[in-house]
């Protein structure tokens, strides 16, 4: 399945295609094991007093190493207020995106980046990135309380753009034979 194909339809389509992955990095998670993904997180100006959120986090996506019954159901921890990405997470789950055995958990923190709109604040994030050579570090940005989608949204995409390889590495290991 090509994620880039993935469309959601009707109002969860729109929340998804509302969030943005401005630059995501270049690497795919680990077929065994955990792997970090830091981003910052830049949500769109409220309405009420035009101010911009940022946010410095890392999800962390882990595959157990045994498999049990208990963790056979995909986790998801940190991402929206409590209930609040229920529908979303059930959605992708209906139309058989699947991530069995794996726990994604999320945490985060404020941090001051000032700018007079959200793509000066990208485009600056990017070249201060670039500066340092940082390669490892997404970019993602929202509109104002869609933050949760957008980390939902990175973390889904990097899981199945790592599929191809973690099935290739899980065959050369002989663990589909």
């Amino acid at each position: 399945m090509s994620f880039s194909d993935f469309r959601p339809p009707g109002p969860l389509g729109a929340l998804w295609n509302a969030v943005r992955v401005e630059r995501s990095m270049p690497y795919t998670l680990f077929t065994f094991g955990a792997t970090d993904l830091p981003y910052f997180l830049i949500v769109g100006p409220d309405s009420d007093d035009g101010s911009i959120a940022a946010t410095r986090g890392e999800i962390r996506i882990t595959r157990p190493s045994i498999i049990t019954p208990e963790n056979a159901d995909p986790e998801f921890e940190g991402f929206f207020e409590e209930g609040e990405g229920d529908s979303m997470i059930e959605f992708l789950m209906a139309r058989g995106i699947s991530f069995p055995n794996a726990k994604f958990s999320n945490q985060s923190r404020n941090v001051d980046l000032s700018g007079d709109g959200v793509d000066e604040i990208v485009a600056r994030l990017k070249q201060r990135l670039d500066d340092e050579d940082e390669d490892r570090v997404a970019i993602l940005t929202a509109p104002m309380g869609l933050g949760g989608v957008a980390l939902l949204k990175y973390a889904v995409e990097k899981a199945i753009e790592s599929a191809p390889g973690n099935l290739s590495e899980l065959r050369d290991r002989g663990f589909l034979n």
